[in-house]
């Protein structure tokens, strides 16, 4: 994770009429800004200063023993207390996150990947073909702009956008105000796009149901191995861009042993958000969790 990482302020948008698709009613007139103060550190990684070793090949490792990094003015244990803390505290704001979720019937997705992976594509996709079926809800996430905000309002579906500025993840503090605004529908399906990378939103519940890996088939067969964090606690990776496959060296087998070396019990899906090939069955999976649970919360 990032270890006492440079995230710092995130915005989230203010006017909740803009969370509504075209044509959608239901805004609410309470509009504020949210401004979140998440762990603010100074400090990153400073190459000259940290712990490492080299091994037999030559690479050399840098996070291997307690911390990792060096932060000035601060002992390792002191960073490793700091960093328990801040996940301590996350825990807290993602379990209240969960609760609220399970109450309400609400299928709740963290969606991570690398940049560029697709992830927004993915998820226009998902929601013109089920938005006549099953309410869609996104919570966007991404250091600056609100452009894949807005591709998901023009699919059909409401969205707040969650501006993290340095940051580098979302936390659970950030959905759980976003949430609040964004107001879903019991019953719903909650997709939280997360900010674009394989390292920090590892170690960071948002109190999802699940997450969700997605991995372009552009990105390389060993990138399961080279990340193995992100991985290891998705319990759903989905492999996008299969359109690419023909003119593409991607061995699909190999990168899935890849995956299932790192978390036997990952299940993978390949699909094109682009021409909807395989998306078939990640719809049906998404409409077939969200009706269980809306069940479960009926029963409750």
């Amino acid at each position: 994770m990032c270890t006492v990482c440079g995230c710092a302020t995130a915005a989230i948008e203010g006017d909740k009429s803009r969370a509504e698709a075209p044509g959608h009613a239901g805004a609410r007139s309470d509009d504020h800004d949210h401004h979140h103060h998440h762990h603010d550190h100074d400090a990153h990684h400073f190459p000259d200063q940290h712990d490492h070793h080299h091994a037999e090949d030559g690479s050399v490792h840098c996070g291997k023993r307690i911390a990792g990094v060096h932060v000035p003015g601060m002992s390792r244990e002191r960073i490793i207390q700091v960093e328990k803390d801040i996940l301590s505290k996350n825990d807290g704001y993602a379990a209240e996150n969960r609760a609220f979720f399970v109450q309400n019937g609400i299928f709740a997705l963290n969606i991570v990947s690398s940049p560029g992976s697709g992830k927004t594509s993915l998820l226009v996709r998902a929601i013109r073909e089920l938005r006549d079926r099953v309410v869609i809800n996104v919570i966007e996430g991404d250091q600056q702009t609100s452009n894949d905000a807005a591709r998901i309002r023009e699919a059909g579906a409401r969205a707040i956008q969650i501006n993290t500025g340095k940051g580098c993840h979302l936390d659970a503090h950030m959905v759980g105000h976003a949430r609040q605004d964004l107001a879903p529908e019991p019953g719903s399906i909650l997709l939280i796009e997360n900010v674009g990378n394989l390292v920090c939103p590892a170690a960071f519940d948002l109190g999802e149901a699940h997450k969700v890996v997605v991995l372009s088939v552009t990105e390389g067969e060993d990138k399961p191995l080279k990340y193995p964090d992100i991985f290891a606690a998705s319990d759903l990776m989905i492999l996008n861009k299969s359109d690419l496959l023909p003119h593409l060296d991607f061995n699909v087998g190999l990168c899935i042993a890849n995956a299932l070396r790192v978390n036997p019990r990952l299940r993978t899906l390949v699909v094109s958000a682009r021409s909807g090939q395989g998306m078939e069955s990640f719809c049906a999976w998404l409409e077939a969790s969200a009706a269980t649970l809306a069940r479960r919360a009926k029963v409750a």
